[in-house]
């Protein structure tokens, strides 16, 4: 699938780029060249001046800059044929293969026209130029082999989903189904880690279908998305049966595809073990991110010829989680705990970028995981506002004096001082939503709370501009606040989506949202409603708390940055001003800033700390 750059280095000396010709003829202008990204099945075109990369072919498509392998050195030694090959990051123009084959284009390097005269028919050796997407290291590069064997797959699948799908696919999403079938046929299974948003769901689909002939299939997701997962398949892909199964007999029928819940698998994943399935897809596959607890353990003692984990977030705190499913999906490569975390997690922990890129090597065999930017241009781009909330009086008061018991009462140690610690931060994170969650005094609620009367700003200007509006909140309390005093100062109807819902309820509140007429603002729970749902009707989101990980809350974010949006999405999170909530927005940024991998949780963190330490951060930093 790969050459190392040094052994293509001839390339240079035999027309690598087109352009070594016209340099000796005297003749500057670039000419336009074209590489195939296999991973998203676009083509990036990208001009050659002869001594180095120029801005990207105007009016051809999408622009982005991408990672490619090119020629450096000397003009000398580019017309010698001498030149190294490097790593640089070119300015391209994106096209998709069908519109690619019969674009004009001026000035076609080698490259364009060896991948047009592919595109028709006509059999064309590629230049490296045309191929020149380097792995993560920089050490190796994608053969054109390989490159042509992927283009050619991807449209045979194209044609084939055309019947088995009723759906318009986008190339990175058919590219996406290729790759499913070919990697559970080479590994026995796959971990699909595209950026929420992106159609796993329905990829995952186009794999079922693929594989209907071969048995009986079953995904397991989520208890909230088990209506979602029958109501996709049967819209979707008309030759399958979902059924919904909680327990009982297991349907065998051709097409099948069994769609159960986490917690049914926990409890009665036996009735499951006695079906040898064709398919298992687990669905928010984070969940088993823990092989130790027992649904991971109920997933492992299941029996499948293909296996694959969907998730957009397949590391949210520490590299073991990905360990866990890349041993769930291919054991067979990744059944080694102990050398995994000598070769890449404890050399990553210590800041090797080197062990990073390693480590992406090694994964990318078994785990395919695009964002937005790289596959879906069309989608607008997300704002994100931290606006911080001062403290009423009442709150303040109620904050300092809910610590100052806490303190005099001890933390305590081992295992009982994380449940003490969680417990004061829980009351002192409550205060900071409204003073009446503790107090229990709610006859009035506006006034009281720094961040429920800016959420209301907020709230009103989007009303005047008709700009529908979901809440998020981890709390229960929090959420049903939320609902009467919208209703209260707005005469409005918001829906709380929470986990105490039925699927019927969920479901409903999900359509009634989406449709045109649908309510104005939409509170939810974090956790329910955190993943797998598409609220694209929304393009206006407030965190009314903060979580501790910068991933769960992106997730959210994320119901409304999906495909099929069309407006600029602004995320706004809100955060109580001198508070414990501040160190939280702290220790986001600092796991944001972990661009590849997360980092420990908030709770463990705190417990770590002494109790001087662990007071300074609860406390009010009253000069802030």
């Amino acid at each position: 699938m790969r050459k190392r750059p040094e052994q293509i280095r001839y390339c240079a000396r035999s027309e690598y780029y087109s352009v070594r010709n016209t340099l000796i003829l005297g003749v500057a202008l670039p000419t336009v060249e074209t590489t195939y990204l296999p991973d998203r099945h676009m083509f990036a075109l990208w001009t050659w001046t002869g001594r180095d990369t120029g801005p990207p072919p105007p009016g051809l498509g999408d622009s982005a800059t991408l990672p490619l392998i090119v020629p450096g050195g000397t003009t000398a030694q580019l017309r010698a044929g001498s030149a190294h090959l490097q790593v640089a990051q070119v300015h391209c123009a994106l096209v998709e293969p069908q519109r690619f084959a019969a674009l004009p284009v001026d000035r076609p390097g080698n490259s364009t026209r060896a991948w047009q005269s592919n595109l028709t028919g006509s059999a064309a050796r590629l230049p490296v130029a045309a191929h020149a997407v380097p792995n993560a290291q920089g050490t190796a590069i994608v053969d054109a082999e390989h490159a042509l064997s992927v283009l050619r797959d991807t449209a045979e699948t194209a044609d084939r989903m055309r019947t088995g799908l009723k759906a318009d696919l986008r190339p990175y999403q058919v590219r996406g189904i290729a790759w499913l079938r070919d990697t559970v046929a080479r590994h026995g299974g796959a971990v699909l880690a595209d950026e929420m948003g992106l159609g796993k769901t329905l990829q995952t689909i186009g794999l079922l279908t693929e594989r209907a002939e071969q048995g009986t299939q079953l995904v397991v997701c989520p208890t909230s998305l088990v209506g979602n997962w029958v109501h996709e398949i049967n819209r979707f892909a008309p030759g399958l049966r979902p059924v919904p199964w909680r327990g009982g007999p297991v349907e065998t029928a051709p097409g099948t595809v069994v769609v159960t819940g986490y917690p049914v698998l926990r409890l009665h994943g036996s009735g499951l073990t006695g079906t040898e399935w064709a398919t298992i897809a687990y669905d928010e596959a984070q969940a088993l991110k823990n092989p130790r607890t027992q649904v991971a353990k109920a997933a492992r003692a299941l029996s499948a010829g293909a296996v694959v984990a969907l998730t957009g977030t397949p590391v949210e705190n520490h590299l073991d989680e990905l360990w866990a499913l890349l041993h769930l999906v291919a054991p067979g490569i990744f059944g080694h705990r102990t050398q995994y975390r000598r070769r890449f997690v404890k050399p990553i922990e210590q800041g090797s970028s080197e062990a990073a890129a390693r480590l992406r090597d090694a994964v990318e065999p078994v785990l395919l995981s695009r964002r937005k930017d790289q596959v879906a241009a069309s989608l607008p781009a997300k704002i994100h506002s931290d606006l911080l909330c001062d403290l009423t009086p009442e709150q303040e008061r109620l904050y300092d004096s809910l610590l100052d018991r806490a303190v005099d009462e001890g933390f305590g140690t081992g295992a009982g001082r994380q449940t003490r610690i969680l417990a004061a931060l829980t009351a002192l994170k409550q205060v900071c939503n409204h003073p009446g969650l503790i107090s229990g005094e709610t006859t009035e609620l506006a006034g009281r709370s720094g961040k429920l009367d800016l959420c209301t700003d907020i709230v009103a200007g989007n009303l005047d501009n008709a700009a529908p509006t979901l809440i998020f909140t981890q709390y229960r309390g929090t959420g049903e606040l939320l609902v009467r005093h919208l209703h209260e100062q707005f005469a409005i109807t918001a829906p709380f989506f929470h986990g105490g819902l039925s699927q019927t309820e969920r479901a409903t509140i999900v359509d009634e949202f989406q449709s045109p007429d649908g309510p104005p603002v939409l509170v939810l729970s974090l956790r329910a409603a955190g993943t797998g749902l598409t609220l694209t009707r929304a393009a206006d989101v407030i965190h009314f708390d903060r979580w501790w990980n910068p991933a769960v809350e992106s997730q959210a974010s994320d119901r409304v940055h999906r495909i099929g949006q069309t407006r600029t999405v602004t995320v706004t999170t809100l955060t109580s001003a001198t508070t414990v909530e501040e160190h939280i927005a702290d220790m986001q940024r600092r796991k944001s800033a972990l661009t590849d991998f997360g980092a420990g949780t908030g709770i463990a963190e705190l417990a770590r700390l002494d109790d001087d330490r662990l007071v300074e951060i609860l406390r009010r930093k009253r000069g802030n």
